[in-house]
C-alpha cells in the first residue's frame, strides 16, 4: 500500500498481509489517505516491540504517538475520528447506531468463523462456508436500492465486507445467482482505487471477483 505521509502524521500498523482483519485496517487508511508506516508480521515470529505494545499478541496493531490500538474495529473507528474526511460513518445517531449493528453482525455471524473454514474438520469448515453463503444471500435485497450498503456512501461497513468478499474464491464460496446484486457490489468495491492500494501481494494472489 502507497503511504503519503507528507500529507499526513505517521502512523504505523502492524499487519499480516492475509489477514482480513488486517485488510479491512488497510482499507480505511488507504480511503483516508493517511501517511503509514505499514509492518507486514508473521504470526509465528512476531517482532519484539509487537509484543510490548500488545500483551494479546493479536494483528492488526495501530500505534500513533503513545496510543497502541489492538482491535480492528476499534481501530477503524479512531482513524475515522481521527481524520474525518472522508467520513465513514454517517453523521446522525439512528444511522451511526445502525451502521455499528451490521458491523457487530459481521463481526459476530462472519469473521469470527472465518478459521474454521482452514479447519481440518470438514464438517466445520463446510458449515462456515455455508453460514457466510447464506448470509451473503440474505444480505442481498439491501443493495438493490442504493450502491452501498444503506448508503449512496462508501462506509465502514463497506471496509468489512470487502475483505471477505474479496476471498470467497479462497475460501471456496460461490455464490449463487440469485445474489447477482451482491456481486455487482462487490465489484464495485474492488474497482476503487483505494481497495486496490490497500491489497498487498498475497492479498492480490488469492483473492478476485465473486
Amino acid at each position: 500500500m502507497a503511504t503519503n505521509a507528507t500529507r499526513r502524521p505517521a502512523i504505523t500498523l502492524y499487519s499480516r498481509p492475509e489477514c482480513p482483519l488486517s485488510h479491512r485496517v488497510r482499507i480505511v487508511l488507504a480511503e483516508k489517505n493517511i501517511g503509514t508506516d505499514i509492518i507486514d508480521v508473521d504470526i509465528n515470529n512476531p517482532p519484539e516491540d509487537l509484543l510490548d505494545l500488545n500483551t494479546y499478541n493479536s494483528i492488526p496493531v495501530l500505534v500513533d504517538r503513545d496510543l497502541v490500538l489492538y482491535n480492528s474495529q476499534i481501530i477503524m473507528e479512531y482513524l475515522d475520528e481521527r481524520f474525518p474526511h472522508p467520513p465513514l460513518m454517517p453523521v446522525d445517531p439512528v444511522s451511526r447506531a445502525r451502521t455499528r449493528i451490521m458491523l457487530y453482525r459481521i463481526d459476530k455471524d462472519w469473521y469470527s468463523i472465518l478459521d474454521d473454514i482452514t479447519s481440518a474438520d470438514s464438517r466445520r469448515a463446510d458449515q462456515a462456508r455455508k453460514t457466510i453463503r447464506e448470509g451473503l444471500v440474505l444480505l442481498t435485497p439491501v443493495l438493490v436500492r442504493k450502491p452501498y450498503f444503506m448508503s449512496d456512501e462508501f462506509a465502514l461497513v463497506e471496509c468489512s465486507l470487502a475483505p471477505i468478499l474479496w476471498r470467497l474464491p479462497h475460501y471456496g464460496i460461490e455464490l449463487p445467482s440469485q445474489a447477482k446484486p451482491m456481486k455487482d457490489y462487490a465489484r464495485r468495491l474492488f474497482e476503487r482505487e483505494t481497495f486496490q492500494a490497500s491489497l498487498s501481494e498475497i492479498e492480490r494472489e488469492i483473492g478476485g471477483m465473486c
